[in-house]
This record gives structure tokens, C-alpha cells and sequence, in this order.
């Protein structure tokens, strides 16, 4: 159940049984091109090394279609917290070594180590996507720059991961992942905010917002 949470690092799609609206079936993507992929993983690699800390708003698509929206709290290296919106009462929490997925309302976490989940590169001190995943392609088109990569060592098998671009790569957009049963999700970034100020009790395992 984690892969299907972790691979987006967005856990509420689990637990307490949140309420999922239907999306309407996407556009066909543009026909995408082939792009110099060495310069271009180097452009990510700049884009995700140039801050420490991340704020965003983000959108979630599930592989069931449903949708679901929250904030993100990013501390490189290692620290992360997703907090979706009402209905759902579900946090993803990690203090740099263990992510805990938790209902607050059910007061329930459960623990899982942060070098088994996927996308734990993205909270490396220092990010080399050549070095610690495997680059599958790049691409360019409608979306923007696409990077697809794999990676093998997460719990259950191996991830498949596009990482999604602006056309200039020097901001991460969107994530979609596949996990190893097959289940894919999307999560889109809005109101990105680099190098800010985040309180210390966003990435305390033991600190949870009460449910209003």
C-alpha cells in the first residue's frame, strides 16, 4: 500500500477512505521530440540543486482517477511533509530517515525507511539523477521537458518515474510515477516557493496539526 502512496510522496489516498471526485479523461499529449539527454539531466540536476527548502501547493491524480489537493514541505536533505486537504485527514511525515504515513484522526502512523521509498533521491544533500537512478529517456513536448527514470531499490520492485520540466528545465513542475504493480499517479506542483523559512515542527514525527 506504501508504493502506490510513496511513489508520489502523497499518502492519502489510503486510511480513511477519502472522497474522490472523477477527472475528465486528458487531451492526447503533443507528439514529444528527442532532446540532448546528458544536457538535460544536467539542467535538472541545477533546477533541484539550486534551493535546500520548497513550499508548494499540489494537485494529486490517482490511478483511479480521483483527485485530491494539499501542501508540501520540502528540507534537503531528507525531510518532507505532504498534508492534504479536508476530507481526508492523512499526512506524509519524514524527520530525514523515516517517513511515517498517518491518519490524524485515527491518530494511526505507520513507519517506513526513507531509503526504500521511491523518489528519495530528490531528498539527496545532493542530487545526480545519472548517479542514483536510471535515465530512460528525455524527451520534449506539450507538457515540457520529460525525464524518465527508474529506479530498483524501492520496497516491493522497481519505480518508473517522468519527471516533468518547464521548457527552460530549471523548475520541477510534475511527477508520475508507476509503481511495481503497475498503479500510476501524478502530482502537480502550484505556488512553488525556494529557500523559505520552514517552521522545525513541519518535519517532527511526533507534532501533528489537529483535525478541525
Amino acid at each position: 500500500m506504501v508504493l502506490r502512496l510513496l511513489v508520489v510522496l502523497a499518502a492519502a489516498l489510503f486510511g480513511a477512505a477519502p472522497v474522490f471526485a472523477q477527472t475528465a479523461k486528458p487531451a492526447a499529449p503533443a507528439a514529444a521530440k528527442t532532446i540532448d539527454e546528458k544536457a538535460a539531466v544536467e539542467k535538472a540536476n541545477a533546477a533541484l540543486n539550486s534551493f535546500t527548502t520548497m513550499s508548494a501547493s499540489f494537485s494529486q491524480v490517482g490511478a483511479e482517477g480521483g483527485r485530491l489537493s494539499g501542501t508540501v514541505w520540502v528540507q534537503r536533505p531528507g525531510k518532507l511533509r505532504f498534508e492534504y486537504e479536508k476530507p481526508s485527514t492523512m499526512e506524509v511525515v519524514s524527520d530525514g530517515s523515516t517517513v511515517l504515513v498517518r491518519d490524524r484522526k485515527l491518530n494511526t502512523s505507520d513507519p517506513y525507511p526513507v531509503s526504500q521509498t521511491p523518489l528519495k533521491f530528490l531528498l539527496a544533500s545532493r542530487i545526480d539523477l545519472a548517479r542514483d537512478t536510471r535515465v530512460r529517456s528525455v524527451t520534449a513536448g506539450g507538457e515540457g521537458v520529460s525525464i524518465a527514470i527508474e529506479d530498483s531499490s524501492t520496497l516491493g520492485g522497481t519505480s518508473r518515474i517522468t519527471l516533468i520540466f518547464d521548457n527552460d528545465i530549471t523548475t520541477l513542475r510534475r511527477w508520475r510515477v508507476t509503481d511495481p504493480q503497475g498503479f500510476t499517479t501524478t502530482v502537480s506542483l502550484g505556488s512553488i516557493q525556494k529557500n523559505v523559512a520552514i517552521d522545525p515542527r513541519t518535519f517532527n514525527l511526533g507534532f501533528m496539526r489537529p483535525v478541525e
